[in-house]
């Protein structure tokens, strides 16, 4: 590679640089009144961790395309440690018990952004026929992977379907602009709820048993974390990264010497059996007592890896670049309006309250950190519903955006 012009080159005072501005983001959003309370009203937090690294980078400050920070560290290292810990805070048994119908809503929600995928494509394809030529289609799976299940899911995606860091940050952009959006119609349409119910005859009575249920549950397993205890979740998600990179350069080998098929779907790349090996040891995990470790902060580690991912994939981002395809928005738009239109049918025709319909949609396009917000507005004990199935996303997200991906490159003859 050419010699960097950029100021900061040492990729230790890179990282100290990314984790300095993490550390700000995150400060100033938890301020509760004043400048930074309304600014972070109208700006997610979310956009300015990916933001910002690529701004440092369009303006010569670090040079992300050179970094090694990204890859092989964050890419290889810290998605797979966060998938491991973000399914195995989930709780099987739990989701199981919170009814049928709160879980056909759930999929239901999965099952409509996937079709909404392929019509926006189709759709788009006959309107603006550029907005859907190139790699179009792997940002549109890694957007799958985001929502169906959250950003460790997408950044899985990226790296499956090898989607350019341009076109990535495109979707990104339209992740947060459309998803926070939709967020913010479902949160008003919260305090209608009532209203809503009552007109559509749903029964609400299973509700008020799932707050005091998982009131109980939560005040159980809630704990301060001993150095045990991070010692323990730091070692599980490693231990299973190293696990799983031991492991994936024979199976992947093996898959590609042996089946034409599997080399047509990128099984015989061994960092797809990375992303799987880690999400099903970790979706296993989640049915021993290693659950139990979210009381002592697994799924806040696992986030905390995720949006140092996160700003290392934004600072090899050239802004500029996301201005260049408006009609992108056009295709998200199309895109959420059928998964939101499928998903209202069937939420009529199983008469579910609308807080159902609310989170089965927010788990989905949100994911746990968003879902959560959700379901605290229709009550506080409800955020650990929200959290739930925004967490069972990250276990099922990986698979189906997989499928996004493969029917997608199909539709653009992409092979």
């Amino acid at each position: 590679m050419p010699k960097s012009s950029a100021l900061i080159q040492n990729d230790i005072v890179l990282f100290g640089l990314i984790a300095a501005t993490l550390a700000l983001v995150f400060w100033t959003s938890s301020r509760k009144s004043g400048f930074w309370a309304k600014f972070y009203g109208v700006v997610p937090p979310l956009l300015l961790c990916y933001f910002l690294p690529g701004l440092y980078n369009s303006l010569g400050l670090i040079d992300g395309a050179n970094s090694q920070l990204y890859n092989p560290i964050a890419s290889r290292v810290l998605l797979p440690a966060a998938l491991v810990l973000l399914t195995l805070t989930i709780d099987l048994k739990g989701v199981l018990k919170l009814g049928p119908k709160l879980l056909a809503m759930y999929l239901g929600a999965s099952v409509s952004v996937m079709i909404g995928a392929f019509v926006a494509f189709w759709l788009m394809g006959v309107i603006h026929p550029a907005t859907v030529a190139g790699d179009t289609w792997g940002g549109m799976a890694a957007l799958a992977g985001s929502w169906i299940g959250g950003g460790a899911n997408m950044v899985a995606m990226k790296e499956v379907f090898e989607v350019d860091e341009t076109t990535f940050g495109q979707f990104v952009v339209l992740d947060v602009g459309i998803g926070y959006v939709w967020m913010a119609v479902l949160m008003f349409l919260a305090g209608s709820a009532k209203r809503i119910d009552a007109r559509s005859g749903a029964d609400t009575g299973a509700i008020e048993d799932l707050k005091q249920r998982l009131a109980a549950y939560q005040a159980q397993h809630e704990r301060i974390p001993t150095l045990a205890d991070l010692m323990l979740i730091v070692g599980i998600a490693f231990g299973v990264v190293g696990l799983a990179h031991a492991m994936s350069p024979s199976l992947a080998g093996w898959l590609g010497a042996n089946f034409a098929w599997a080399r047509q779907m990128s099984l015989d790349t061994p960092y797809v059996w990375v992303v799987v090996l880690s999400t099903c040891v970790g979706l296993a995990l989640s049915t021993t007592r290693a659950r139990t470790l979210d009381g002592a902060g697994a799924s806040k580690i696992g986030t905390l890896l995720l949006y140092i991912l996160i700003a290392s994939i934004g600072m090899q981002m050239d802004i500029a670049a996301l201005l260049d395809r408006p009609w992108l928005f056009l295709l998200g738009l199309i895109w959420i309006l059928v998964h939101i239109g499928l998903l209202w049918a069937l939420g009529k025709l199983l008469k579910v309250p609308f807080f159902y319909f609310a989170i089965g949609s927010q788990s989905n396009i949100g994911g746990p950190a968003s879902a959560p917000v959700v379901a605290a507005v229709f009550h506080p004990a409800l955020a650990p519903v929200g959290a739930l199935l925004g967490a069972l996303g990250y276990a099922t997200g990986t698979v189906l955006a997989y499928l996004v991906g493969i029917g997608l490159r199909a539709m653009a003859g992409a092979g």
